[in-house]
C-alpha cells in the first residue's frame, strides 16, 4: 500500500501543488493520503483530479485582499480568511469549486491533521468529517497560529496541524503503507530552529497555554520526524521530495515569480515518484 504526505507550509506549498499536478499527469495512484496545513488542500485536489486548480489559489487568488491581508486581521482577527478560500471560492457555487463528486469517486482514505487549541494535541480528520461544501476540517488544519484565531470545528477549535504532527510518517506506516512519499516545502537538510516558534508560543501562552507548549516544541518534533523519514528513506520505504531551495519564500510571503518557480520545481521533482512506487 502506498501513501502520500504533504506537510504544507503556507505559500511555499505551491511546490506541493506542482508535485501533485505531476502525480496526476503521470497517473500515480496512492492508496492513502495525508495533508497537513496547506497540504490538506493539495491532497483534496489530488483526489478530485483537478490539475492546476491549486496553482490558481496560490498564484492568483492569494493576492486578493479577501484571501489574506492585514485588513482581514484588523476586521476579523485573522490574517487569512479561511472561509473565503475554502467556502466562497471552493463551494459548489464558488468561483473555483472543488469537484467533490470526484473526491468521493476516488474513494481514497485520507487524513487531515490539525492541532486542538485547548489541548495542544494533534487531531486527525477523515472523509467522515468532510462533505459537499463543508471543508471545515481543511480550514482547521490551515489555521496559522498567532496570525489567525483558532478555527471552530465540531466541539473544539483548531490550529495548524504542523504544530503537533508535522511529518506523520510513522502514522502512515502504522496504517499499512509500505511506501510513503513525503513532500516537504523546505530543502531536505533544513532543520527548524526554535527562535520564531518560541516567540509565537510566548504570544499565545495566556489564551492557549497548551497550544503554546506544542508550538514551543514544534522544531524538536519536526526535526525528530524528519530524521525518522530519512531513516526510512535509507530503508527504501520513504521517498522525500523537497525543493533544492525555496527562492526566499516564507509561509505568508506573496512573491508571484518565486512562487511560479517553486511550482515548476515541484512538477520537475515529482517525476521521481512514479519510479519509486514501481509504476
Amino acid at each position: 500500500m502506498t501513501g502520500l504526505i504533504d506537510v504544507g507550509g503556507g505559500m511555499r506549498d505551491i511546490y506541493g501543488a506542482g508535485v501533485v499536478d505531476q502525480c496526476l499527469a503521470d497517473g500515480v495512484k496512492f492508496d492513502r493520503v495525508y495533508g497537513i496545513s496547506a497540504g490538506s488542500a493539495n491532497i483534496m485536489q489530488y483526489m478530485s483530479g483537478q490539475m492546476g486548480r491549486n496553482f490558481r489559489f496560490y498564484a492568483i487568488y492569494a493576492f486578493r485582499p479577501e484571501y489574506m491581508s492585514f485588513k482581514n486581521f484588523l476586521r476579523e482577527g485573522s490574517y487569512i480568511d479561511l472561509d473565503y478560500i475554502y467556502s466562497a471560492l471552493s463551494d459548489s457555487d464558488g468561483e473555483d469549486p472543488l469537484d467533490y463528486d470526484a473526491v468521493v469517486r476516488a474513494g481514497i482514505p485520507f487524513t487531515i491533521v490539525a492541532t486542538d487549541a485547548e489541548t495542544g494535541k494533534p487531531a486527525y480528520f477523515t472523509q467522515s468529517d468532510v462533505s459537499r461544501d463543508n471543508y471545515d476540517a481543511v480550514k482547521a488544519s490551515c489555521c496559522v497560529p498567532f496570525f489567525n484565531k483558532p478555527y471552530p470545528f465540531k466541539d473544539s477549535a483548531y490550529f495548524d496541524g504542523g504544530m503537533s504532527d508535522p511529518i506523520p510518517v510513522l502514522r502512515a506506516l502504522r496504517d499499512g503503507c509500505d511506501k510513503v512519499v513525503v513532500v516537504l516545502t523546505r530543502p531536505k537538510n533544513f532543520y527548524r530552529k526554535d527562535s520564531m516558534d518560541l516567540r509565537i508560543a510566548f504570544a499565545m501562552r495566556k489564551k492557549y497555554p497548551n497550544a503554546a507548549k506544542a508550538m514551543a516544541y514544534r522544531s524538536r518534533v519536526y526535526n525528530r520526524q524528519l530524521d525518522l523519514a530519512k531513516k526510512y528513506e535509507k530503508a527504501g520505504k520513504v521517498l522525500i521530495v523537497a525543493p533544492d531551495s525555496i527562492d526566499g519564500m516564507s509561509t505568508l510571503k506573496k512573491d508571484r515569480g518565486a512562487m511560479v518557480d517553486l511550482y515548476h520545481k515541484g512538477v520537475n521533482d515529482g517525476k521521481a515518484i512514479r519510479q519509486f512506487l514501481g509504476g
